[in-house]
């Protein structure tokens, strides 16, 4: 993961993206996000100030329930707060409509998902395309070549023409982390992205994930590995839906 990833312009890309505004690239302002349950009302998350500056890598750890996918859903807007404001990039999130949100995500967060979420009836590399369809990002006639560009990169350009099925679990998650940066997100967040694979293959993506890093992506990731939380400059601890404590791992730098 020595080498720059692709950016938009066909050149080695660093931070793609900077934040602008009040200078954080992530910004949440108490935050509250409650459900309608059949038993009233839930909330699940409470009073969320948040801030995340470029670059940094940060992991959310806390008991399940404590409202973990809930935060990282505030940010990529697959999710709205109940009260309070989101701002990435110095876009407010909170505030967009549901197309704007769809053309925005894609553009400007890449998601990585525990189970992968690959559609499985098109091959790995047309499924790495297929954000950049999506949101007319690169030109048509360059799309497959930077799908195979990044996929070589995460290691799978051996595969790139078999469907999800063909592939192992950790090839199949490479697949979702170079669909999550095929349009060059400034930030990608990942929701227990190692949690259905073995302890070897855990460790090979969190290594890709620190080359992203390295190479100035944001990048938000929930984890109940400790050894995995360890390996990140930042620990948001979440607990009944509030920040219980927020830890700097001092100089760490993947």
């Amino acid at each position: 993961m020595a080498e720059g990833w692709l950016g938009r312009n066909g050149s080695e890309q660093g931070t793609s993206n900077g934040p602008r505004g009040n200078g954080h690239l992530i910004d949440l302002r108490d935050v509250v996000k409650t459900y309608q349950t059949g038993a009233g009302e839930l909330t699940v998350l409470q009073d969320i100030t948040l801030q995340v500056q470029a670059g940094e890598f940060v992991s959310v750890v806390g008991p399940s329930g404590s409202g973990k996918s809930t935060l990282l859903n505030m940010i990529t807007g697959i999710d709205r707060p109940t009260s309070g404001e989101v701002f990435v990039g110095g876009q407010a999130v909170h505030a967009l409509t549901e197309n704007q949100l769809a053309r925005w995500r894609g553009r400007s967060v890449g998601v990585v998902f525990q189970f992968f979420q690959l559609l499985p009836t098109l091959t790995i590399v047309e499924n790495t395309i297929l954000p950049m369809d999506f949101c007319n990002v690169y030109r048509r006639s360059e799309r497959q070549e930077r799908a195979m560009q990044l996929l070589e990169r995460v290691g799978i350009g051996a595969q790139a023409h078999k469907l999800p099925s063909a592939l192992s679990g950790g090839e199949q998650q490479r697949a979702a982390i170079a669909r999550a940066i095929a349009n060059d997100p400034p930030v990608i967040v990942a929701d227990e992205p190692t949690g259905n694979l073995d302890t070897a293959t855990a460790d090979e993506v969190f290594e890709l994930f620190e080359g992203l890093v390295n190479q100035g992506k944001t990048l938000m990731v929930v984890t109940h590995d400790r050894s995995l939380s360890a390996r990140t400059q930042r620990v948001i601890h979440l607990l009944d839906g509030r920040i219980h404590r927020d830890e700097n791992n001092g100089s760490h730098r993947p």
